[in-house]
């Protein structure tokens, strides 16, 4: 009998990855390309969307070479994707007609200032459990309106389309401008700022308060079902899911029950617990948001707390600092001193996110002296992630009565032992990593597969799921209390250091 697989499509912030999975959910193939960053001014992050559709013609045909198949032995697609950031396109070319807006990108704030105002926060929680930020599509969509000449007539017009990347690709996958899908799921959804969260439809209130067109807006879908087959790449093999790419990995990580959590440590970090059928909405600072939607089963939602730089406060103190040389390297230099000698550093590059919400603050590194060297600077780097994850638990844990239990981990930084000891000590929980690191890939492909059935239920995903390494605590309580008190001092000092005034 020829072997059949399911193709995981993970369209990440800085790469385009094609993953091949088998019944066991074992990884039997992969292709990758990044593509370029663009920091066109300060606090502006964009990317070209025809790049990202071109380095995925590149990686498909790649990825099968390499598991030496082809598209007929493929069950199912899955597309996992990089969530807020907005691409809008002409519905009669299939042209970006600008650069997309990504998920870091900040040129929104005053915008964001002026929406917290007025109407104020509640309007927009009480729509899509969301507060105004510079992290979400809505507001993008109403920048390029502002400032790119035409364009909100266009939309109007019905001449333009917009998506998060996996409206992009779907549509591509699907035609293009030949008849190409234009859908979202659920969970890329919930990121806008304009869905509504409890019917999982388009906000009409939300639609007029940012002057978006019903006609530039994909249909959602839930995050498994048969959305259609693709015509170009994989002609015939049909696309089954799509879920942005932290709901992907809490479904990777068999996250199914209420109360387990999950969090990917990479560029930026992403905790976000299972809440049920429950909408349990924040009042701590963190995102009411869709966990996922299997076809016409009841809607699971989730906390989420983001966080915005952690790996690449690595990346900083490589690239910037050129204390290291190599980011594995971190942890060797963290290990030549066995605390952080006092000194803290508060990562907010370009603010805080949860569950702070704080634009104007900008990082610092307080308690320098003397005896300060780069092995201090090492550790206190690795434990700004702990201490950051700390306070969404907290929030977490306040929010709801499924206090974290165990906390499981995926994601580049999850190689670095010491920072995975210190995450353990700072929550006072096990910290568990996967066999299966790729838990994005894993959980578009595990979507995908059951509503293709190639796998029948969650019970077999759960036994597909194999514990690779186990972190305990082992701080005292007294010194984690002290170093926490120390490290909330450190974000105070972090605040308000940006003026509206100064804002581009």
């Amino acid at each position: 009998m020829v072997e059949r697989y399911v193709m995981s499509i993970d369209q990440g912030t800085t790469s385009t990855r094609c993953i091949l999975f088998d019944h066991g959910g074992r990884l039997v193939s992969v292709a990758q390309r990044e593509h370029q960053q663009y920091f066109p001014r300060p606090g502006w992050v964009e990317h070209d969307a025809v790049e990202i559709w071109r380095n995925l013609q590149r990686v498909v045909p790649e990825a099968l070479l390499n598991a030496r198949i082809d598209a007929s032995q493929i069950s199912a697609i899955g597309i996992a994707n990089q969530r807020e950031t907005t691409v809008l396109w002409d519905r009669r070319t299939g042209v970006p007609l600008v650069r997309a807006i990504v998920w870091q990108d900040t040129r929104t704030a005053p915008l964001v200032d002026e929406l917290r105002r007025d109407p104020g926060e509640e309007f927009f929680l009480d729509h899509c459990c969301l507060p105004p930020s510079t992290y979400f599509s809505a507001p993008r969509i109403r920048w390029l309106f502002d400032n790119v000449d035409g364009l909100e007539r266009r939309a109007r017009n019905g001449e333009v389309l917009f998506g998060t990347i996996e409206s992009w690709l779907i549509w591509n996958l699907t035609g293009g401008t030949d008849g190409g899908l234009h859908i979202t799921d659920a969970t890329n959804a919930s990121r806008t700022m304009l869905m509504d969260i409890r019917t999982l439809t388009w906000d009409d209130a939300l639609m007029e308060f940012f002057g978006v067109p019903r006609p530039m807006l994909p249909e959602i879908r839930s995050s498994a079902e048969s959305y259609g087959e693709a015509r170009a790449l994989l002609p015939g093999v049909r696309i089954t899911a799509a879920l942005g790419d932290q709901q992907a990995a809490l479904f990777g990580q068999t996250c199914f029950s209420p109360g387990e959590a999950k969090c990917t440590y990479g560029t930026g970090s992403f905790l976000v617990m299972n809440t049920g059928t429950d909408l349990v909405r924040s009042e701590h600072g963190l995102l009411t948001t869709v966990a996922y939607k299997i076809a016409d089963q009841p809607t699971v939602y989730a906390l989420e707390g983001p966080i915005a730089v952690t790996g690449s406060l690595v990346q900083w103190f490589r690239d910037r600092l050129g204390l290291i040389h190599s980011a594995p390297e971190i942890e060797t230099l963290a290990r030549t001193v066995e605390d952080n000698g006092g000194c803290y550093i508060v990562p907010a590059f370009s603010g805080l996110f949860a569950p702070h919400w704080r634009s104007d603050a900008r990082g610092v590194i307080v308690g320098l002296t003397s005896y300060i060297t780069k092995g201090h600077l090492a550790r206190a780097v690795l434990e700004a992630t702990g201490w950051q994850t700390r306070e969404v638990v907290d929030a977490m844990n306040a929010d709801s009565a499924l206090a974290l239990k165990q906390l499981k981990v995926d994601g580049g930084m999850t190689s670095d032992h010491l920072l995975m000891q210190i995450l353990a000590d700072v929550l006072d929980v096990p910290v568990v990593r996967p066999l299966v690191a790729e838990t994005v890939s894993l959980g578009a492909a595990y979507a995908a597969g059951l509503a293709a059935g190639y796998w029948p239920d969650l019970k077999v995903l759960r036994r597909n799921w194999h514990r690779a390494a186990q972190w305990l605590p082992d701080m005292d309580p007294g010194r984690r209390e002290w170093e926490y008190s120390c490290w909330k001092r450190a974000v105070e000092r972090s605040l308000g250091w940006i003026q509206p005034t100064q804002r581009s």
